[in-house]
């Protein structure tokens, strides 16, 4: 039976029906058989996380024998360092599973902004009745900047409720529904100032690290929201901040940060046009589960030699459709 080694970064997956397939072997990271481990292993499981110990016992996972890993996040990012971008196995993540929670999510940031439900309840607080107007919705326009899977579902949930949207894309292909229009990268500080609200869902790469730079931010329109949902070092957080502050944004909502957790200093704390979030939006009631139901499916496939699903272009750090056998 192959080997696959499992190391629990932050929760621990339920493994019991794999056993069935696979010799499973559970490490945590700071376990001082990871390295004798990884020299062992067909196949390697990261769940909920990365740790540097996998970085530094890296030069035990034997090229010959490690065919498969497996990133229990939909963003493969933290998994890419350089010598397992250049090792041969085959990377997978689990791109799919979260996409329609954290397209919710991302339409309840917007919505909470434009109907000023964080005022609404400051005001609760003081015991203030104070009636005033907020903003639609539907006959906005929104970028999501990050077309893939999660994107494409953010696009998908705005534009059912009359939002005009359009993508960011790194490669150009055919526009479909439910974009309007797809532009590549280069073009979005000459375009950012066209929409209402900037949904932010791609990955990090070096592509992306800083693609919504202060160009991006200094030429959206007055008023504009901003969510982000992809990986903090995609935005400029400072920009943002400094926007926010001189009442050219009409509200930031950051679900992902540079630096994570955010420092109890960080003045994004006390920022009342922002909202602070804890890198929860694809977290609903359930998610473990389906994330363990696609690693029970990964196993099987890997262990039959079947087509593995979401596999990842190491190079430029995103899941492709096609699936490869390792």
């Amino acid at each position: 039976m192959p080997r696959i080694l499992v190391v629990p970064v932050g929760s621990v997956p339920d493994v019991a029906p794999l056993r069935a397939l696979a010799d499973v072997e559970v490490l945590a990271p700071d376990d001082p058989g990871l390295t004798g481990a990884l020299g062992r292993a067909d196949g390697l499981v990261v769940w909920d996380g990365m740790h540097p110990a996998l970085e530094r016992g890296w030069t035990a996972a034997d090229p010959r024998r490690l065919r498969w890993v497996h990133t229990s996040s939909a963003g493969p990012d933290r998994l890419l360092f350089p010598a397992l971008r250049d090792h041969p196995c085959v990377l997978t993540c689990s791109r799919g599973v979260l996409d329609t929670d954290i397209a919710e999510y991302v339409l309840a940031s917007v919505l909470a902004v434009l109907k000023d439900l964080p005022g609404t309840v400051r005001r609760q607080a003081g015991h203030r009745w104070e009636h005033r107007t907020t903003r639609s919705l539907a006959g906005t326009r929104a970028l999501v900047v990050g077309a893939g899977s999660i994107g494409t579902r953010v696009g998908q949930v705005f534009a059912a409720l009359g939002v005009a949207v359009d993508g960011v894309v790194r490669t150009p292909r055919p526009t479909t529904a439910p974009f309007g229009r797809l532009v590549g990268p280069g073009d979005l500080a000459h375009v950012a100032g066209d929409y209402d609200h900037l949904l932010v869902t791609a990955p990090l790469s070096e592509a992306t690290r800083g693609l919504v730079d202060a160009r991006v931010v200094d030429a959206l329109r007055p008023g504009a929201v901003v969510v982000n949902v992809g990986r903090g070092p995609v935005v400029d957080e400072d920009a943002l901040l400094r926007a926010l502050r001189a009442g050219r944004l009409g509200g930031v909502v950051l679900d992902v940060w540079a630096r994570e957790p955010l420092p109890a200093d960080s003045p994004w704390w006390d920022e009342p046009g922002a909202v602070v979030s804890p890198h929860l939006a694809g977290d609903a009631a359930g998610f473990r589960e389906r994330l363990e139901a696609l690693l029970h499916e990964q196993v099987r496939r890997f262990v039959t030699r079947a087509e593995l699903l979401h596999v990842v272009d190491k190079e430029h750090g995103y899941a492709i459709t096609p699936t490869v056998s390792a």
